[in-house]
């Protein structure tokens, strides 16, 4: 189990990206949360096993239909358990 933190820009804050990043989270079975940033990125933090986390990763480039993916900067951590499921937050 592994932690993925990433921080996505562009036009990612009112058009469903969150709602979007939750359900495409627990499709893949993941824990953790996602929430909006004063700078206007989105910020995700998602636990589980590598390949999943991966998965997400690739969609973060995709995002909700409304949205512009301008960039998506990651980073990997040990996973903590802290999380039950996967949450929109903020």
């Amino acid at each position: 189990m592994e932690r993925l933190h990433a921080l996505v820009s562009g036009r990612v804050q009112g058009v469903w990206f969150r709602a979007y990043t939750q359900r495409k989270a627990r499709e893949l079975g993941l824990t953790g949360w996602v929430r909006n940033l004063p700078d206007g990125r989105v910020e995700v933090v998602a636990e589980g096993p590598r390949p999943q986390l991966e998965a997400l990763a690739q969609w973060l480039w995709q995002g909700s239909p409304l949205s512009k993916v301008t960039d998506v900067s990651l980073s990997w951590l040990p996973a903590t358990g802290e999380f039950l499921r996967f949450e929109v937050v903020g």
